[in-house]
């Protein structure tokens, strides 16, 4: 399959072509339906011999080209609706019936705010163009109206949150004139994947009651229904938890699918290089050092360990505090005994082998570099963040 992208450059365009090359190059095996042989990237700065040339090969189009923040509004309807023309004219000219998508927007709906959107109004245009060239040459067509994208794009354009997530990541001052302002975004990752869908013939349709998607199988429309509704106050929020992160070493929740996961990610490729690195509060002592990397929430925390050779460290116990000694270099010795029954237990842990070992609630335990020559580094997880006030945690020898 011959793949034509038109706006390449743009921010949907640049993550679609890219994501597309993975499948293309065989780094991305998770969809099987697609083979793809060349990928057409056409943009500002290709020519219409190379879009002729393109029309005449490509076996399914993503027209992804458009105006969205023109200096004059009459190139709305030059951007959005001229060049679709010239597009389906070249297909038209090679009687080439390849599928074809295209990036509309919801302001199309003319619905609600967007009731005189300049904007709007030149994508309804393209779209009605579009459905038009399919009913005349049985080209499969299918229009996408998406809602507000995130993704990376150049900041104070045309998307609040690319805005906010650079200026939070540098330090920039910003305004959010009302919190309580509500979006519906869709996350570039999750329209890529529809793009796939579509690929393999798994699109989702639609029709509009207004602004609101309403899925439809025989829909005139097609989404991405992954989408988010999240107010610019939460979204704010957020930002300034993954800020502070590397100081308060919090790790937000971020569950699987979540707009925070998404947003996270999002924010990240803001950062500036020298903020890609930073440094942990080593807690050292003349027995090695102890730093702690991660808190979570809901998950305790994650530590690391060092202990010079010979050294023996913990000898305490919890009533109902937990943790996982995971030893990734180095030669050491795990003791356990129960302070009750006198019980004991112990294990030979070595990087070579890496086990997690649990230390159990009642059970007193320490941890014993048995070299002379190498430090013992451990992975220590535990189930709740050390708290000074109730540290449960008692001395007794093991």
């Amino acid at each position: 399959m011959n793949i034509l992208v038109t706006g390449a450059k743009g921010m949907v365009g640049t993550a679609l072509c890219n994501n597309l090359k993975n499948i293309r190059d065989g780094k991305n095996r998770t969809r099987q339906g697609i083979e793809i042989d060349e990928i057409y990237e056409y943009d500002l700065g290709s020519t219409e011999t190379e879009l002729d040339e393109y029309c005449a090969k490509a076996d399914f189009v993503f027209n992804l080209a458009g105006v969205n923040r023109p200096e004059n509004p009459d190139d709305f309807m030059k951007g959005n609706f001229g060049f679709a023309s010239q597009l389906l004219d070249m297909l038209k000219k090679h009687n080439n019936r390849a599928g074809i998508m295209l990036s509309s927007s919801v302001q199309a709906t003319l619905a609600g705010r967007f009731g005189n959107s300049e904007y709007g109004r030149s994508k309804k245009a393209g779209e009605e163009l579009f459905f038009q060239y399919g009913e005349e040459t049985g080209a499969p067509v299918y229009v996408y109206r998406f809602v507000n994208l995130m993704g990376h794009s150049k900041p104070k354009y045309n998307s609040a949150i690319s805005t906010f997530c650079w200026a939070v990541a540098n330090n920039e001052e910003f305004n959010v004139n009302d919190r309580s302002t509500e979006l519906e975004v869709l996350y570039i990752d999750d329209l890529v994947e529809g793009m796939f869908d579509l690929l393999e013939g798994k699109e989702q349709h639609c029709e509009f009651d207004g602004v609101e998607t309403v899925l439809d199988e025989n829909g005139r429309y097609c989404c991405v229904p992954a989408t988010h509704k999240v107010t610019l106050g939460e979204i704010v929020d957020l930002l300034e938890e993954f800020k502070s992160q590397p100081i308060s070493l919090m790790m937000p929740k971020c569950p699987d699918g979540s707009f925070a996961k998404k947003l996270f990610s999002l924010y990240l490729t803001y950062l500036p290089a020298d903020k890609f690195k930073y440094a942990m509060k080593m807690n050292c002592d003349d027995r090695g050092s102890f730093t702690e990397l991660v808190h979570t929430v809901d998950c305790g925390q994650v530590s690391i360990n060092i202990s010079k050779p010979g050294i023996t460290k913990g000898q305490h116990w919890h009533n109902s505090k937990w943790e996982q000694f995971i030893v990734v270099h180095g030669h050491g010795l795990i003791q356990e005994r129960n302070i009750n029954t006198g019980e004991t237990v112990e294990f030979e842990v070595s990087g070579d082998k890496i086990e997690s070992i649990y230390m159990i609630p009642g059970w007193t335990h320490n941890i014993i570099n048995l070299s002379d020559t190498e430090d013992l580094v451990t992975v220590m997880t535990c189930n709740e963040i050390f708290n000074p006030e109730h540290p449960d945690t008692f001395f007794e020898l093991v």
